[in-house]
């Protein structure tokens, strides 16, 4: 099965603190993997920030969720344990928790109008119950998003402009990528062929290598040991 999202893990993650022990949020994904029966690529799957695993951002935020509106309390870092709201709540056998569930608690909804007025931290309970993300998935992916408009934005802008410019623009890039080193003239664009390709020179210093430009590309490298 795909990853769950953070709404669908909260009753599995209440049930699992249910024995009423202090557990480490390490143990709980541990388990909860294994309930969800996840594949080591499903546990292993990155967010776009490539610095945690889908799952435990998930899992961790399912714990966070839980704990403002009072069914889990935190006992020290990254340890929590269930609460008696937490109990009383699986007695009732609900079929699911989620954020809609959550809001009949004070606490809850303290929480997200308090985080509604923090423009650092600023997320939509509705919108995350439609798009099935964590706060932080959201951050990410919409960054992603912006990433990727810009790029495409560039690459529009670029096509439009003079092949010299295009020309100049490839030698630069190369220059600031390490090519050529730091003199002011560690590159220039000499192409006046014609002949639909990329014509330039870049100095190559001690600690160069060449490199395998693309077929319509073509450059001069001279070494000035």
């Amino acid at each position: 099965m795909s990853v769950p999202d953070y709404q669908s893990i909260m009753l599995p993650l209440l049930k699992f603190a249910a024995d009423e022990k202090e557990h480490s949020i390490c143990e709980a994904v541990e388990n909860l993997a294994r309930t969800f029966k996840l594949t080591d690529e499903e546990k292993n799957r990155l967010l776009p920030s490539g610095q945690q695993a889908i799952f435990n951002n998930r899992v961790a935020w399912a714990r966070t969720y839980m704990k403002m509106a009072g069914l889990l309390e935190s006992t020290k870092r990254s340890f929590f344990k269930i609460t008696h709201r937490g109990m009383e709540l699986l007695d009732q056998n609900p079929s699911e928790i989620n954020a809609k569930l959550l809001k009949q608690y004070p606490e809850f909804i303290e929480f997200i109008e308090t985080s509604k007025k923090d423009k650092t931290e600023q997320f939509n309970v509705e919108t995350e119950t439609v798009n099935r993300q964590t706060p932080e998935e959201s951050l990410e992916y919409g960054y992603q998003k912006i990433r990727q408009d810009l790029a495409q934005d560039l690459l529009s802008r670029i096509k439009t402009c003079s092949p010299s410019f295009f020309e100049r623009l490839v030698v630069e890039l190369l220059v600031r990528m390490g090519y050529g080193g730091l003199r002011k003239d560690a590159g220039q664009a000499i192409g006046k062929s014609s002949d639909g390709g990329i014509d330039g020179i870049i100095k190559e210093d001690r600690l160069a290598y060449l490199a395998q430009f693309p077929p319509r590309i073509s450059f001069l490298l001279w070494d000035e040991r």
